[in-house]
């Protein structure tokens, strides 16, 4: 089911960029107000799980304003941060020079379905809560294989969907319900918050991600839930 912010005839990839452009000055904010700061662990996960692997050079896809690219220089990588949205990047490109990191991230626009990069060009591949809001899932996914060196490294963390009672039904009532109205209070974007639900009830999570990143060429695909299944880890080797 192809699941869009507006409903209107723009492209998922047009909508998703406008929409993301629309949020981006509250985005930070609203990220660690709605997740009450769950999402910073979660990053943290990720950047262990990647510097278990090893290698220097890595692209972090949909990188939104940069909170996976600059936890992962400060742990050393040498980061190509890339997004569709021209307001995400700008405000993720202020956060990079806060924290004297220019030299060690780069923020580039680009189509993460078609990215501007050779085959076999990156150590390691990140993404966090971006590949759910690809148009073409699996064209997205084989992109970054493509540019994935061999035996590199991917590292996915992506919304799923708790499973154990009584923790599911009371995410769920949240997640649907308080979460798009304060969102919508906050972002001044009234369907940015309810396309967050939408889109995370349509994603593939668990063993159906799994097969889909095997399907794509990946191996060694394990999967991580986290916080009861409120988000997930995969990882990977081309």
């Amino acid at each position: 089911m192809k699941v869009t912010p507006y409903q209107d005839e723009r492209s998922k990839k047009e909508q998703v960029a406008g929409m993301f452009d629309n949020i981006a000055p509250r985005y930070d904010f609203l990220n660690r107000f709605l997740s009450a700061g769950i999402d910073q662990g979660w990053r943290k996960k990720t950047v262990k799980a990647v510097q278990a692997h090893g290698g220097e050079n890595l692209l972090d896809v949909a990188t939104g304003t940069g909170d996976l690219a600059i936890a992962l220089a400060k742990s050393g990588f040498q980061v190509t941060g890339l997004d569709l949205s021209h307001g995400m990047l700008e405000v993720g490109r202020e956060k990079v020079k806060s924290k004297n990191l220019e030299d060690k991230v780069k923020m580039v626009q680009g189509d993460s379905e078609n990215l501007p990069f050779e085959s076999d060009h990156f150590d390691l591949m990140t993404a966090a809560f971006g590949v759910r809001n690809f148009e073409n899932l699996e064209k997205g996914l084989s992109e970054m294989h493509r540019t994935l060196k061999p035996n590199g490294m991917m590292a996915i963390l992506e919304f799923s969907q708790p499973e154990a009672f009584p923790f599911k039904q009371v995410y769920n009532f949240y997640f649907k319900n308080i979460l798009p109205t304060l969102g919508k209070a906050l972002s001044k974007d009234p369907k940015a918050y309810g396309y967050l639900h939408d889109s995370v009830q349509a994603f593939p999570y668990g063993d159906e991600f799994k097969d889909v990143l095997e399907k794509i060429g990946f191996k060694e695909v394990k999967t991580k839930p986290l916080t009861m299944g409120i988000a997930s880890l995969y990882t990977g080797i081309k």
